[in-house]
């Protein structure tokens, strides 16, 4: 059977004469399947150049191969259809940012879930893992502060006996977003219960907090999309021996252990992943225009990424945890956060000490800030 050529000049660049191929041949050129070209134009993401009117046959300009091969290779790193659309939407250097994002995301969550595995398999590995008992408790305190620059305060800390956290709201409605995301987690006042049963605990408490969110936005009444406003979240659940970690966006929390400040969270931002990956340096990154671009984390919309990092932790005594939104972390560094700490004699005179530190940089955001001792009971 004679195969006939195929010609059009849709106002496109291909010109008058410019052949057209079959979708057998397409898929060839292209690497994909005749049926992920079927679906991929039913879904509006590679639509053929050309479709037969009168037998529904589908026709392909060569042109569009490096689009297929892109779709192609998106696909074989996981990337999700509807944000593929997206990236071959862009030119090249936006594209190439969207996918440095994408995949920043991908390992970020894929350390988590490392982590969390590791953790999952020091517990099973162990005979006593039901027999977690409290005996530690915690002296805290906590503060909030608007800073020298901003006009409002978004930021919210909570300090209690079984719960440590700070927020870090952005958008009309992240004052709001702060204190719901903080409020959602208040309930939690477990006594000493297995780690396995913490992980389900802080599960089903991350998950109260997406919806806490998304209805505190709802409600707030400001302009602007509801995903351009929401919250980051760093809490601890204490409970006995052990504690929770919950946390999503560049907030961090750090332990200060025998004279050492250890930073025990990573945070979800692109220069972090910029960091990871060695194309920049700590330096670099505290000065790095794009430091405040978040990859993950509690939005209005209800949407947050891939979830926040979840882990469980052993406590000693003697230990001193810090929580801090950014408005100190992007301003203060560690050799000083240290110091302070260090020399507090008690959490009140660490958040004192610290806003201070954070003032004396210039505030130029909000700052919250939480600190607990370990002890004996």
């Amino acid at each position: 059977m004679r195969r006939r050529a195929v010609t059009t000049d849709d106002g496109q660049g291909r010109g008058p004469g410019a052949a057209l191929v079959t979708i057998g041949a397409f898929a060839r050129l292209s690497r994909l399947s005749a049926k992920a070209l079927r679906r991929y134009d039913e879904l509006g993401l590679l639509p053929p150049a050309l479709v037969d009117p009168v037998n529904g046959y589908r026709y392909y300009d060569p042109a569009q191969v490096r689009a297929a091969r892109l779709v192609a290779w998106l696909r074989r790193i996981g990337m999700p259809l509807a944000r593929i659309r997206e990236v071959i939407a862009l030119d090249p250097g936006a594209a190439a940012a969207a996918i440095r994002v994408y995949w920043a995301q991908i390992e970020a969550e894929t350390a988590a879930r490392r982590d969390l595995a590791a953790f999952l398999i020091d517990q099973l590995s162990t005979e006593d893992v039901m027999t977690s008992v409290g005996t530690l408790g915690i002296r805290y305190a906590a503060r909030t502060d608007t800073g020298a620059v901003r006009e409002t305060n978004q930021d919210a800390a909570y300090a209690g006996a079984r719960l440590l956290a700070v927020a870090d709201g952005f958008g009309e409605g992240g004052a709001g977003a702060s204190t719901a995301a903080i409020d959602a987690l208040k309930p939690l006042a477990p006594g000493a219960v297995p780690a396995a049963e913490l992980l389900n605990i802080l599960h089903d408490a991350a998950e109260r907090v997406v919806h806490a969110v998304r209805d505190a936005v709802a409600g707030s009444g400001g302009g602007g999309a509801p995903e351009e406003s929401g919250t980051t979240l760093t809490a601890m659940v204490w409970t006995g021996s052990q504690l929770g970690l919950v946390h999503i966006g560049d907030s961090r929390a750090y332990l200060l252990r025998g004279g050492e400040l250890f930073r025990i969270t990573h945070d979800h931002s692109l220069v972090q992943s910029m960091i990871d990956d060695g194309s920049l340096t700590e330096e670099e990154a505290f000065s790095h225009p794009q430091r405040a671009m978040l990859l993950k984390v509690l939005s209005g919309d209800g949407s947050y990424g891939f979830g926040p990092d979840v882990d469980v932790r052993d406590a000693r005594p003697g230990d001193r945890y810090l929580l801090c939104s950014d408005g100190l972390s992007a301003v203060v560094d560690g050799g000083e956060l240290a110091r302070v700490l260090a020399e507090a004699d008690g959490p009140g005179t660490a958040v004192r000490g610290l806003m201070e530190l954070a003032g004396a940089a210039g505030a130029p955001d909000n700052v919250a800030c939480a600190v607990a001792d370990v002890v004996e009971l």
